[in-house]
């Protein structure tokens, strides 16, 4: 079925000469000559998609795609602007815009996007039909968990990897950002292709722009010959940009560049090279804070952010303890030639207990101790080195006459802790004040402790 595009410019020989070229190209056109017309036209007519001019006297097309937003918010909006300013792109892609094209326009420019954009519908519609076939077949993945929120995980991973859409994965630190990483790119179309990862903290900011898009020989002092970059590397496959937040501004409007146009440029040549890459990128930082403080580019935090897959805390999932503690204990037994049955009940209990601050790297660390450390066929309480908590235990006075108001909140805090077991949730739950506060005061105990020592 033909699909059918809504144009919106209050300039007749504009729109004119748009709705001739896009027809050329097999799409049917209609006209809308000011914003009012285009959302009744929308309100009325289905279409597939709307081209639509920034700067009209009706309406302007910021309110009038705020409206065909509230009313169809699939309907992707591509908006056309004199003003290449990024504070109103940015502006229109927050509200909902698709895209935006600066004028005059790129014709070439136009029909990459219109047709990028009816091939992601394609793969949108798909989806239902995907979503069905892929539960019934076999999910490629290291991930490990059966509890609800490690469920709906999985089953975000399942629907996002056979799109081709960037997607950012968010999660504390070592919850497992580049497994989930790595799944999505097992179980996409790209699977037979390279998985190149890069972590954009661990490189200067001088060599990582070498590092992503390559460089010609004799392009600095020690480029005696010609390299191919991670994009290259990476050629109808996937990219990790790990720790992305740690990427700086200028680096960003680079990426943000390869990203848009599909090619890239290597340091020191002249000439484009194009390149077939999804990106996935993955932050422990909230980007979207970062972009509002201007510590990072807005445009490119909604081109990365297209797809948003969040891993969930291990305190959030601790069902998911005993299972993730068996697998590292058989991973570590192969590894240090122990043979250990496995944990006492106590010590599971102790480890569903904990708080697991580092998450699952830190859990598997700790069982990797053990084994290595375990005196006996199984691993017992003693063995399991996180006594964090045990570091705040304080002899409670019952006498609290003369005592300052300051000690007595800490011994209120430290016993309550001692009463949950070492669970902080728990302790600043029953205290009345919240997981960060009751942290942010237990630093403060363990530092006057340390200095008194």
């Amino acid at each position: 079925m033909t699909k059918k595009i809504l144009v919106v410019d209050d300039d007749t020989a504009h729109a004119g000469m748009l709705k001739t070229l896009i027809s050329d190209w097999g799409y049917e056109v209609e006209l809308a000559d000011d914003g009012t017309t285009g959302v009744e036209k929308v309100e009325q007519t289905s279409f597939d998609m709307v081209l639509m001019d920034m700067k009209m006297v009706k309406m302007s097309g910021m309110e009038a795609l705020q409206r065909i937003k509230a009313y169809n918010p699939s309907l992707p909006v591509v908006i056309m602007t004199a003003y290449s300013s990024v504070q109103t792109a940015v502006k229109a892609l927050k509200i909902g815009a698709y895209d935006y094209l600066t004028k005059p326009l790129d014709f070439d420019k136009l029909k990459l996007t219109i047709d990028r954009i009816f091939e992601r519908i394609f793969l949108k519609t798909e989806n239902t039909d995907l979503k069905t076939r892929l539960r019934e077949k076999q999910f490629s993945h290291d991930l490990i968990g059966q509890s609800p929120a490690m469920l709906t995980l999985l089953d975000t991973v399942q629907m996002v990897a056979p799109t081709d859409a960037s997607v950012l994965v968010t999660g504390e630190s070592g919850t497992g950002k580049e497994l989930v990483s790595s799944a999505i790119h097992l179980n996409s179309g790209r699977k037979d292709h390279p998985f190149v990862r890069i972590n954009c903290a661990a490189i200067t900011a001088t060599l990582l722009e070498s590092e992503l898009f390559g460089h010609e020989k004799g392009a600095f002092t020690g480029a005696d010959r010609r390299r191919k970059g991670k994009f290259l590397q990476a050629d109808k496959g996937s990219i990790l940009l790990d720790e992305i937040g740690e990427m700086d501004l200028g680096m960003q409007a680079k990426l943000l560049r390869v990203i848009q146009e599909k090619e890239i440029t290597p340091v020191g040549g002249d000439r484009n090279i194009n390149t077939d890459v999804r990106v996935i990128a993955s932050t422990n930082k909230d980007l979207k804070a970062l972009a509002e403080q201007g510590l990072f580019r807005q445009d490119l935090y909604y081109r990365l952010n297209v797809v948003s897959v969040e891993i969930p805390p291990l305190r959030e999932r601790k069902e998911d303890i005993p299972l993730l503690a068996l697998h590292f204990l058989t991973r570590y037994c192969r590894k240090n030639n122990r043979e250990i049955k496995g944990f006492t009940p106590n010590a599971m209990d102790a480890m569903i207990r904990y708080e697991w601050e580092g998450n699952v790297r830190e859990l598997s660390n700790c069982v990797e101790r053990a084994v290595v450390l375990a005196r006996s066929d199984y691993i017992r309480t003693d063995d399991l080195s996180f006594t964090r908590t045990q570091s705040y235990a304080r002899t409670v006075s019952t006498d609290l006459t003369n005592v300052r108001l300051a000690k007595v909140e800490e011994q209120a805090i430290c016993s309550t802790l001692e009463a949950a077991n070492g669970n902080k949730s728990e302790a600043a739950r029953r205290l009345g004040i919240t997981r960060k506060t009751l942290l942010k005061k237990l630093k403060q105990y363990e530092k006057n402790q340390n200095e008194k020592t």
